[in-house]
């Protein structure tokens, strides 16, 4: 038995990997660590939740605060309109490409020895955050987003700065890239293809070819991939369960294990690229891989999209009082569905559920069901371990909230 610390990933998390003659028999992924932050929140005024909720990642945080406004939202029926909900998309966005692109070169990369320009990343990832700072102020842990809409109220000139950060982000990004053509891969997609090739990783880390998303956005919307067939996904149908040895919990779907996150959104959407990759190596390291980085590409232009349609005469912020009750939302965080549930009485939480990404795709088996993770690992070689399992982006903050 070898017990691993897998490090460089947000958090701490073990991988216990049973090994005979090579090969991977079992898998076991332990979560150490314990938070609380639901357990903070009972008890605490709903708007709490707005400073509290951003802290459970230093990734994600954005995604969560949207996540929580929507939810207080969602307990009194109101809906903002379309300048806000693209603004809101604006930032989330932004925050999910850069996590795509930081984990591309700083993991992924460096897992498999591949010298990257750094330079090149770092402007980047400045480039975004400097767009997302210029609606929420500030990144990480912004908090421009509240119930009844944002703070924020751009100008033309805020428009045009935005406009010309989203092309240079995307400009940059493409020259180092390359194109998204599967027989004509060029730039750094044809490194990453050429080294997972050498190393024998192609088909590696095939999974259950199960998806599911539960965002309603611009960009996707609520459903599951099952048997190759996509059928809408609703939120009651979630079950979380305790794991032993782990401080996270897992989640399933009407008792069945399903992967989340940009392989799941982009299979969703019908992506010819990550489709042609899909249909060759099925759920690998390599369509997981490809589809991350694939949907920066995407984001980046539905920001595009967003900041020439948006109507920034419309109002920002409508004040709203928050009731008692009880709501279920979901947003789409880099790493995939991220599920917030609350309950309000007498003008207090009394209770407060988060589900991570993290909690789909790196759950451990049940009743005999090997989960997500396990079947990826499972009589893979011992030394594949590592790269399959960071495929999934691990965040151990998030998922031990």
């Amino acid at each position: 038995m070898k017990i691993e610390l897998i490090e460089k990933i947000e958090g701490e998390a073990f991988l216990d990997v049973e090994c005979k003659k090579g090969r991977i028999k079992n898998a076991y992924v332990r979560f150490p660590h314990y938070r609380g932050i639901e357990e903070i929140l009972r008890g605490r005024s709903p708007l709490d939740a707005l400073v509290i909720n951003p802290r459970v990642c230093g990734i994600c945080g954005h995604a969560h605060l949207h996540a929580t406004a929507l939810a207080l939202e969602k307990l009194v029926g109101f809906g903002p309109n379309e300048k806000v909900r693209k603004i809101r998309e604006i930032t989330r966005f932004c925050e999910m490409v850069q996590n795509h692109v930081k984990w591309f070169y700083l993991v992924i990369f460096t897992t498999l020895d591949l010298p990257y320009d750094f330079r090149s990343i770092q402007a980047i990832i400045q480039k975004i955050n400097r767009l997302s700072a210029i609606f929420g102020g500030q990144w990480p842990h912004s908090s421009y987003v509240l119930p009844g809409g944002i703070t924020c109220d751009p100008s033309v000139l805020d428009i045009v700065q935005a406009k010309r950060l989203s092309n240079q982000s995307r400009e940059l990004l493409e020259k180092l890239l390359g194109d998204f053509e599967l027989k004509n891969l060029s730039g750094d997609l044809r490194r990453l293809f050429d080294a997972l090739d050498a190393k024998g990783l192609l088909y590696a880390g095939k999974s259950l070819d199960r998806f599911i998303t539960f965002g309603n956005d611009s960009y996707v919307e609520s459903f599951k991939i099952l048997s190759g067939k996509k059928r809408p996904a609703k939120l009651h149908y979630i079950e979380e369960f305790s794991q032993p040895k782990s401080r996270a919990k897992g989640v399933v779907y009407k008792g069945k294990f399903y992967e989340t996150g940009p392989l799941a959104r982009t299979m969703q959407r019908g992506e010819r690229f990550v489709k042609q990759l899909h249909r060759r190596y099925k759920d690998s390291v390599t369509t997981r891989i490809f589809a991350r980085i694939y949907e920066a590409h995407l984001l980046l232009k539905k920001i595009q999209e967003h900041l020439q349609t948006l109507d920034i005469g419309m109002s920002s912020y409508e004040p709203i009082e928050i009731g008692d009750g009880e709501a279920i939302v979901a947003v789409e965080a880099a790493r995939g569905s991220l599920v917030h549930r609350v309950c309000v009485k007498e003008g207090k939480i009394v209770d407060y559920s988060i589900i991570t990404p993290t909690q789909w795709n790196l759950a451990n088996g049940r009743d005999g069901e090997p989960s997500l993770i396990q079947t990826a690992l499972q009589n893979a070689r011992c030394e594949e371990s590592d790269i399959i399992f960071r495929s999934f982006d691990i965040c151990s903050v998030c998922t031990t909230h």
